[in-house]
Protein backbone atom coordinates (compact mmCIF):
# COMPACT_ATOMS: atom_id res chain seq x y z
CA UNK A 1 0.00 0.00 0.00
CA UNK A 2 1.36 3.43 -0.90
CA UNK A 3 2.11 5.93 1.83
CA UNK A 4 -0.45 8.28 0.29
CA UNK A 5 -3.20 5.69 0.65
CA UNK A 6 -2.02 4.91 4.15
CA UNK A 7 -2.29 8.58 5.14
CA UNK A 8 -5.73 8.86 3.55
CA UNK A 9 -6.97 5.90 5.49
CA UNK A 10 -5.53 7.19 8.77
CA UNK A 11 -6.93 10.67 8.36
CA UNK A 12 -10.21 9.20 7.10
CA UNK A 13 -10.62 7.27 10.33
CA UNK A 14 -10.46 10.53 12.29
CA UNK A 15 -13.01 12.20 10.02
CA UNK A 16 -10.57 14.73 8.57
CA UNK A 17 -9.64 14.55 4.91
CA UNK A 18 -6.14 15.18 3.58
CA UNK A 19 -7.40 18.38 1.97
CA UNK A 20 -8.73 19.60 5.31
CA UNK A 21 -5.40 18.84 6.97
CA UNK A 22 -3.56 20.75 4.24
CA UNK A 23 -5.95 23.68 4.68
CA UNK A 24 -5.51 23.68 8.48
CA UNK A 25 -1.72 23.54 8.20
CA UNK A 26 -1.86 26.43 5.74
CA UNK A 27 -3.98 28.46 8.16
CA UNK A 28 -1.55 27.72 10.99
CA UNK A 29 1.32 28.80 8.76
CA UNK A 30 -0.35 32.17 8.20
CA UNK A 31 -0.68 32.70 11.96
CA UNK A 32 2.94 32.01 12.81
CA UNK A 33 5.23 35.05 12.62
CA UNK A 34 8.38 32.95 12.18
CA UNK A 35 7.00 31.20 9.10
CA UNK A 36 4.78 33.96 7.73
CA UNK A 37 7.76 36.30 7.35
CA UNK A 38 9.87 33.81 5.41
CA UNK A 39 10.23 34.29 1.68
CA UNK A 40 9.80 30.60 0.88
CA UNK A 41 6.24 29.33 0.57
CA UNK A 42 7.32 25.71 0.92
CA UNK A 43 7.34 24.62 4.54
CA UNK A 44 6.65 21.08 5.65
CA UNK A 45 3.62 20.31 7.79
CA UNK A 46 5.97 18.94 10.45
CA UNK A 47 7.86 22.25 10.54
CA UNK A 48 4.58 24.19 10.81
CA UNK A 49 3.50 22.00 13.74
CA UNK A 50 6.90 22.38 15.44
CA UNK A 51 6.76 26.16 15.02
CA UNK A 52 3.16 26.19 16.29
CA UNK A 53 4.20 24.38 19.47
CA UNK A 54 7.14 26.72 19.94
CA UNK A 55 4.96 29.78 19.37
CA UNK A 56 2.33 28.57 21.85
CA UNK A 57 5.05 27.94 24.46
CA UNK A 58 6.39 31.48 23.92
CA UNK A 59 2.87 32.90 24.28
CA UNK A 60 2.44 30.99 27.55
CA UNK A 61 5.72 32.44 28.83
CA UNK A 62 4.60 35.92 27.81
CA UNK A 63 1.26 35.51 29.59
CA UNK A 64 3.07 34.27 32.70
CA UNK A 65 5.45 37.25 32.60
CA UNK A 66 2.60 39.72 32.12
CA UNK A 67 0.61 38.10 34.92
CA UNK A 68 3.59 38.41 37.24
CA UNK A 69 4.10 42.05 36.29
CA UNK A 70 0.41 42.77 36.85
CA UNK A 71 0.49 41.08 40.25
CA UNK A 72 3.47 43.21 41.22
CA UNK A 73 1.72 46.33 39.98
CA UNK A 74 -1.41 45.52 41.95
CA UNK A 75 0.62 44.72 45.07
CA UNK A 76 2.48 48.03 44.84
CA UNK A 77 -0.58 50.17 44.04
CA UNK A 78 -2.82 51.81 46.56
CA UNK A 79 -6.25 50.26 46.96
CA UNK A 80 -8.00 52.79 44.70
CA UNK A 81 -5.57 52.22 41.82
CA UNK A 82 -5.78 48.45 42.28
CA UNK A 83 -9.59 48.61 42.19
CA UNK A 84 -9.50 50.63 38.95
CA UNK A 85 -7.10 48.14 37.37
CA UNK A 86 -9.23 45.17 38.48
CA UNK A 87 -12.36 46.83 37.07
CA UNK A 88 -10.62 47.44 33.74
CA UNK A 89 -9.57 43.80 33.58
CA UNK A 90 -13.10 42.58 34.24
CA UNK A 91 -14.60 44.50 31.33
Amino acid sequence: MSSRRSRSRQSGSSGISDDQIIDLVSKLQQLLPEIRNRRSDKVSAAKVLQETCSYIRSLHREVDDLSERLSELLANSDSDQAAVIRNLLMQ
